[in-house]
């Protein structure tokens, strides 16, 4: 639809068509509400987005949304399963699921706004909502380490596949969950892995079958590891870092920044949302109802908890649609 044609007005538009986004549109809609979701890229874009093998820390009950089971021959499911899952639940309960469209600003008030997004091309689309839910998530925004040539091509902040890295030098910076699990993926295909970490050691919190392995392999200079160390510059050719025994230059090929993620927070704030800068830049909103401070935007997921993106996932964000569709009945009756 072009900018300057009329469109209907929906219940509820989400911005985010992650799990968490999903569940939110999907309560809405068996409690009547019509509903749009609106993502720049696509499904479960973040999903899409990991490890093309991981495995999920999670069984595949904790991961179901719309009360739909998710049936996995595995203990633990993998991407490819829950990508599989959620299209179905997508399919199941016909979304309105508005891929590769971003969001480039929000108009209006409260039960009348206007969403303005532009296509992957480019052309300007609007849609008008009654009320509307921030589920963006957190995997769009990397934690960059603003230092000399993090700019190059070589510098990746997401790990996909090993197979391109094969018989080369590859530094792999960080040291939680998704870190270790390059390190190890890239060294079993057959990269030279050098991990670096700021800390001590690599945390107890890894997932228990992950921390073991890749402590072996430290240990066994299968994979070589400098603690308590940071990345100075990366060239063309090399990286240098700062570790406990001084600098130390090493030749490099490619390097892994697999430092975090963060929300956008400045998405959020130029809705109007005020982010708590003395809770780690938590969204305020109402813990019961998850209403922000501007009357009708909603947040829900990860976005929640602010800087601390460890403490919500899918497993407990999916229950954000319950709170946010319970406020938009005692408001339609209110009515």
């Amino acid at each position: 639809m072009s900018e300057g044609a009329a469109s209907e007005i929906v219940d509820l538009l989400v911005i985010g068509a992650g799990p968490t986004g999903m569940a939110c549109a999907i309560e809405a809609q068996r409690a009547g509400f019509t509903t749009m979701l609106v993502d720049k890229g696509c499904l479960c874009n973040s999903l899409f987005h990991y490890p093309a093998h991981m495995t999920f820390f999670t069984t595949p009950e904790l991961l179901e949304i719309g009360d739909m089971p998710f049936s996995s021959p595995n203990q633990k499911p993998n991407r490819s399963e829950a990508l599989e899952y959620y299209r179905k639940v997508a399919e199941f309960y016909r979304l309105d699921v508005r891929q590769y469209e971003n969001v480039e600003q929000v108009e209006g008030a409260d039960g009348n706004f206007t969403v303005r997004t532009t296509d992957r091309f480019g052309r300007a689309v609007q849609h008008r909502a009654r009320k509307l839910v921030i589920a963006t998530g957190y995997y769009d925004l990397p934690n960059y380490l603003g230092i000399p040539g993090e700019d190059l091509s070589k510098v990746k902040h997401y790990y996909h596949e090993p197979h391109p890295y094969y018989g080369l030098d590859v530094l792999v910076i960080g040291g939680k969950n998704s870190a270790a699990i390059a390190a190890l993926d890239l060294w079993r295909h057959g990269a030279k892995v050098t991990l670096v970490h700021r800390g001590k050691e690599i945390p107890k919190s890894v997932k228990y079958w992950i921390l073991p392995d890749i402590n072996n392999r430290i240990k066994n200079h299968e994979v070589e590891a400098y603690f308590d160390s940071v990345v100075t510059n990366i060239t063309e050719d090399d990286v240098t870092l700062a570790t406990r025994r001084g600098k130390v230059t090493i030749a490099n090929q490619f390097v892994f920044a697999l430092t975090g993620y963060h929300p956008d927070f400045e998405f959020i704030e130029r809705l109007g949302v005020k982010l708590d800068k003395a809770n780690d830049r938590c969204p305020v909103c109402n813990p019961g109802t998850l209403e922000s401070n501007v009357p009708g935007i909603y947040a829900a997921g990860v976005i929640v908890a602010g800087e601390r993106t460890s403490e919500i996932f899918i497993e407990n964000g999916r229950f954000h649609g319950k709170l946010i569709t319970e406020d938009l009945r005692r408001k339609r009756v209110a009515a």
